[in-house]
């Protein structure tokens, strides 16, 4: 069963959940068993894989973008993001998200317009190769570790447990899926082909005979809320049996998880440790009343986790 994987976890309730239903899935005789092509788990990533405060993560680098635009042309300096960027303002920078789980998205719209033309025209190997390196080489201001080194330890060895039952693991994330492909085999042990996320549109050019992928203005999907769904079905092509998230953009993702007919599981990460974390409620307020009607386990930060960050 290979519970020893889950060695950041502390001994209790949720622990025993992840284990018990497990155990139900892989029993061959049992009544809840599930084939091991019909075991897939899907992953929201920001606030659940890795930290995502005080803003996430490929809004930094995204943002780093604007910001050398801003520099580069004055007459940008008057509108948001560009504004907001140049003036360091981190309130209006941190609200964006936390709005829109809110069910406001006005400021989103505007942040999505400035963002969408950061990376406009790159190709996709060169849009590949600057987030890695972002990655490798920029931290959080916060908690001053390094981005790699706020992926949460419980949650990649819930990956590596489920994988050792012959679990097939996706993330479904409403960040950047060309952001995130680089570094999920090495973070996560996730091949780029099972990361599903927001995307911009790309072109194929042709220059000389020789094709490249470039990146558009053009949004193409946000991977957030009931499009997290639509996303598993087109991509995955079956209902997954395991699935967690810490966000409202999470809930129809749980759902469709756990309103199949056999067995599933639904978590929710809940950030209440503001010593080895950062806490925060907001943006997931309705995500909590839900797991709390439906049964879905709470993953607590403070009480569940023996070990926060890897290492």
């Amino acid at each position: 069963m290979h519970e020893g994987l889950l060695k950041s976890w502390n001994a209790g309730a949720t622990r025993q959940a992840i284990i018990a239903f497990v155990a139900r899935v892989t029993l061959e005789d049992g009544p809840d068993y599930v084939p091991p092509a019909a075991r897939i788990a899907v992953f929201d990533n920001d606030g659940c894989l890795w930290c995502e405060k005080p803003m996430p993560i490929q809004a930094g680098f995204l943002l780093r973008r604007i910001a050398e635009q801003a520099e580069a042309d004055p007459a940008l300096r008057d509108r948001q993001p560009w504004k907001a960027v140049h003036e360091k303002d981190q309130a209006w920078l941190g609200d964006v998200i936390t709005k829109h789980y809110e069910g406001d998205d006005t400021t989103l719209k505007e942040m999505a317009a400035g963002l969408l033309s950061a990376y406009a025209e790159d190709d996709v190997e060169s849009f590949a190769s600057k987030a890695d390196q972002f990655l490798r080489s920029e931290e959080n201001p916060v908690l001053k570790r390094p981005y790699l080194k706020t992926a949460y330890a419980p949650m990649r060895e819930l990956l590596q447990y489920l994988e050792a039952n012959q679990f097939t693991n996706y993330i479904v994330s409403g960040g950047g899926r060309d952001f995130m492909r680089p570094i999920t085999r090495e973070l996560y042990g996730v091949p780029p082909e099972r990361v599903v996320g927001t995307s911009v549109a790309l072109q194929y050019r042709e220059e000389d005979g020789i094709g490249k992928l470039v990146h558009t203005s053009k949004l193409e999907v946000f991977d957030d809320g009931p499009n997290k769904v639509v996303r598993i079905w087109s991509r995955i092509g079956a209902r997954p049996i395991f699935a967690a998230g810490n966000s409202n953009g999470d809930i129809q993702m749980l759902q469709f998880a756990t309103q199949g007919k056999g067995a599933s599981l639904a978590l929710l990460v809940t950030h209440d440790d503001d010593e080895r974390d950062i806490a925060y409620t907001s943006g997931a307020q309705k995500s909590v009343a839900m797991a709390k009607e439906r049964g879905w386990p709470l993953v607590s930060v403070r009480e569940d986790w023996a070990k926060v960050f890897v290492d």
